[in-house]
């Protein structure tokens, strides 16, 4: 009995909805109000989150305008208004439109990212379209969607009764913390969430000084007309059948090789060791020659360098590598090679993307790390937490995991921020940030070098950091 009185209640909130947005459409033919610059501005930052050429899915799509913006591949916009989706398809002759309900999707695509842009505020349960959203996305969709802020709603109440901004019912107005919770019931996660839009009003110099800083900081962004968020549905991937390429940077390490062969767990379906030299005195080629004719069990490829670096080093062997996850390991062992499988097992199994290694929270061994480096590296986490909108604690470990297909789309990307980084490690986390992947840490426990001496210098190199924080805080942050 129940049952079919939601039913009812649903199909009636549902009627009368079509047929509002039925005579707002029809209305929109002869009348704008001042949201045109609101429209513009959201169709620029989903544009920074959304890479051209992607096959994308909006909900609720309205005119497709948003849509048409993101210059997809494959475009495909759903509406549960005719009137909307017949003028739509006038407009955008390019793009897919159909006419149907989000709460019961008719098709089942591979979507790379599945857009609701301010329908979550007019859905008659927010969690049925969400777990509908989960029934046709890969463990690689993204779901972006920005909503509404409470703060808001009595100045848009009083736009629309003026007659500037679309008319529109009665609205659900959720938290950010609730749409957190309606996508974990949904088997969804929350990767990171962020406010946007100070100022929705086309004013010359104004409008982009507000939105485009004061929003982004305290206390401007306490007031942002929209929040968005970006999540990901939590799926498994591998199971521990990948197969796996440790890549190891080494420059004046003959000391360590020996211990890298020995050290160095089986991990996934198959593992390879991958040597990039680095212009060493030490003879470090010439001991990785020799460890490889002394392990024959050991699946390895060796490298000199062409360029100078360790990011450089990085790319080479990453470039080189065959296995469905890349690995980086310091030749300096101070990272525990046998620490990787636990890297490998959040990967495959789906509860991360992007693994980054922690040292900053089991005490160290003596004169693992420098004071200054601490510092430094204490300071950084805090920097990029904020730039990143993911918690960082430890920006400069050197090892991190990550899938080869995702290097692939960093290695893509890569002239949005620029190869000036020595390190690899921002590279790898501007991208992975870029990407919207989930970085999860992991911590451990740093040990002391055993042979050689670090290649790191804390005052010229670290003066290269903040340079690099500077540069991405204007490509990332303030866009």
């Amino acid at each position: 009995m129940a049952s079919n009185m939601t039913t009812t209640a649903q199909q009636r909130y549902t009627k009368q909805r079509i047929n509002h947005w039925n005579h707002v459409a029809r209305k929109m033919d002869h009348w704008s109000g001042m949201g045109g610059y609101y429209l513009q501005r959201l169709q620029e930052i989903y544009r920074f989150v959304v890479p051209e050429g992607s096959r994308v899915l909006e909900v609720g799509c309205g005119y497709g305008d948003l849509l048409a913006s993101l210059k997809p591949d494959f475009g495909v916009g759903i509406d549960f208004s005719s009137e909307t989706i017949h003028r739509a398809s006038l407009r955008h002759p390019g793009l897919h439109f159909i006419r149907t309900d989000a709460h019961a999707l008719p098709f089942r695509k591979d979507f790379d990212f599945i857009i609701l842009s301010d329908v979550v505020n007019d859905l008659w349960d927010v969690q049925a379209v969400f777990k509908e959203i989960f029934q046709i996305a890969s463990g690689r969709t993204r779901l972006v969607m920005n909503t509404y802020s409470r703060l808001w709603e009595f100045p848009l109440w009083l736009a629309k009764k003026m007659n500037l901004a679309k008319p529109a019912l009665f609205q659900n107005w959720l938290t950010v913390e609730d749409i957190a919770g309606l996508l974990r019931v949904s088997g969804f996660e929350m990767i990171r969430n962020w406010d946007e839009v100070l100022w929705p009003i086309a004013t010359p110099l104004l409008s982009s000084l507000l939105n485009r800083y004061a929003a982004k900081m305290w206390p401007g962004q306490i007031f942002d007309l929209t929040h968005f968020i970006v999540a990901r549905p939590v799926k498994v991937a591998f199971g521990g059948n990948g197969t796996v390429s440790v890549v190891v940077p080494a420059r004046n390490e003959a000391g360590n090789v020996e211990n890298i062969f020995r050290r160095v767990p089986d991990i996934g379906k198959m593992t390879e060791l991958v040597f990039v030299e680095g212009h060493s005195s030490d003879g470090t080629y010439e001991a990785i020659e020799k460890a490889i004719g002394n392990h024959p069990e050991r699946r390895c490829k060796l490298m000199r360098q062409t360029g100078s670096g360790k990011g450089d080093a990085v790319r080479m062997g990453f470039d080189h590598a065959s296995g469905d996850v890349l690995m980086i390991l310091d030749a300096d062992l101070t990272v525990p090679p046998e620490d990787l499988p636990r890297f490998y097992d959040l990967l495959s199994e789906g509860k991360g993307e992007f693994v980054n290694g922690v040292r900053l929270i089991y005490p160290m061994e003596k004169e693992a790390m420098r004071f200054f480096n601490l510092v430094g590296n204490k300071f950084f986490s805090l920097a990029f937490s904020w730039l990143l909108g993911q918690p960082i604690k430890d920006t400069l470990c050197g090892t991190k995991v990550l899938w080869k297909v995702d290097y692939e789309k960093i290695k893509a990307n890569r002239s949005y921020f620029g190869d000036f980084d020595p390190f690899g490690d921002f590279d790898l986390l501007f991208g992975a940030a870029k990407l919207n992947l989930k970085i999860v840490e992991m911590p451990i426990r740093y040990r002391e070098r055993e042979y050689g001496s670090t290649n790191i210098s804390r005052w010229r190199h670290g003066w290269l950091l903040l340079r690099m924080v500077a540069f991405a805080t204007r490509r990332m942050k303030f866009i």
